[in-house]
């Protein structure tokens, strides 16, 4: 994670634009010995060359190539705006983080970033910080590893016992030092709980030692106390980091949709619908998939990212982009910040999924640059 100590963290700012949100936080990195005072130039000439919004009430200005010689260390400066700032399209930023990178330092913390841009609940929470600590617990400890990815996921298992599926689970659950052993001794003392269409839920109060969720799915759904069994979540929790997880789940199940779950292609899929409330499926949602890898020797930066979103732009289906060799997240292809925090790289696997009456088209347009290396030459 990148480097944040409470004395970067500014609460209660104020600013009636987002330049001058970007002046006050130029300010702060230049008196933390970050930048000289010639950064801020660099700041507002990428902000007007591309907005630096996130999502989610967020946004992270940082400078230019060509003010890479103004920075004296690499370093964020957080600030808090609780009454918002008006920032492009109708968009309010709460929070802003300046960047100082001598390099593309910055890519990393748009990467570290993305599991705050789709949990809206905790980027609430940051806007209404009452103290540093509090925002600095929220920004750094938003999404451990484990929290919910690809590894934590075991799908076709071949067995027909409600205990095996409960191992495998509590495996992943070990494998990230997320409970102890009081947690698993309680947990096989009693059967997890049914919560309907196939789907069973196992916890503890006891042994909870971080948040983490390992998911089990059987290759054929079996019985169990007279219930189907399709899909077993066993679930370690300490705070309501999890809020956001629990909330999709709700929803799909008061909805009658926990089939979804259950059929869901992959992992990818399932880690969709339980954290945007969405997944890839084309035969339902008339939605097109395309998998591509990635091929341009420094990945999906911030130029090629730039000029896929504008791609993306130029049509009206709306995209989603899910690194496919990363956390499985899907991310709106509209906005650029999103995109290029990605981190993939070359090499990685990434999937696109258009929506919308050109569906085919915005695909045949995506294919056609990544065919050309993303705009950058071949080596």
């Amino acid at each position: 994670m990148f480097s944040l100590s409470f004395q970067d963290i500014h609460l209660a700012a104020q600013a009636d634009s987002k330049e001058n949100a970007i002046y006050q936080v130029a300010n702060a990195l230049n008196t933390a010995g970050y930048t000289q005072k010639g950064y801020v130039k660099g700041m507002l000439e990428r902000e007007a060359h591309s907005s630096t919004y996130l999502g989610n009430g967020i946004a992270i200005p940082h400078g230019t190539h060509a003010t890479r010689d103004d920075v004296i260390n690499t370093g964020v400066q957080v600030m808090q705006f609780p009454n918002g700032i008006p920032w492009d399209d109708n968009q309010t930023v709460y929070i802003v983080i300046g960047i100082a990178a001598k390099s593309d330092e910055h890519l990393s913390i748009l990467h570290q970033l993305i599991p705050i841009i789709s949990d809206e609940q905790r980027a609430s929470q940051m806007t209404k910080a009452t103290s540093a600590d509090e925002l600095y617990r929220l920004l750094m400890h938003s999404q451990p590893p484990g929290l919910l990815d690809k590894t934590t996921i075991t799908l076709d298992v071949d067995t027909h016992d409600l205990t095996i599926l409960q191992a495998l689970n509590i495996a992943h659950l070990q494998k990230n030092n997320a409970v102890s052993a009081e947690f698993i001794a309680d947990v096989f003392a009693k059967p997890p709980i049914y919560l309907g269409q196939g789907i069973w839920l196992s916890d503890s109060s006891q042994g909870n030692l971080r948040n983490a969720v390992a998911i089990a799915r059987p290759k054929i759904p079996f019985s169990f106390d007279k219930q189907s069994v399709g899909l077993l979540l066993t679930i370690a929790c300490i705070d309501d980091q999890l809020d956001n997880l629990f909330n999709h789940l709700s929803t799909l199940l008061q909805h009658g949709e926990g089939e979804r779950l259950l059929r869901a292609p992959d992992s990818t899929a399932i880690i969709a619908l339980l954290t945007t409330g969405t997944s890839q499926e084309p035969q339902e949602t008339g939605a097109l998939t395309a998998d591509f890898i990635l091929p341009n020797e420094h990945g999906l930066h911030t130029r090629p990212s730039a000029l896929l979103v504008n791609i993306i732009k130029q049509f009206s289906s709306q995209v989603t982009i899910t690194p496919l060799d990363g956390n499985g997240v899907p991310i709106d292809g509209r906005k650029l910040m999103q995109v290029a925090g990605l981190g993939v790289k070359q090499g990685e696997h990434i999937r696109f999924s258009a929506i919308g009456s050109d569906a085919k088209d915005v695909l045949i347009a995506i294919e056609s640059f990544i065919n050309n290396n993303l705009g950058e030459e071949m080596a």
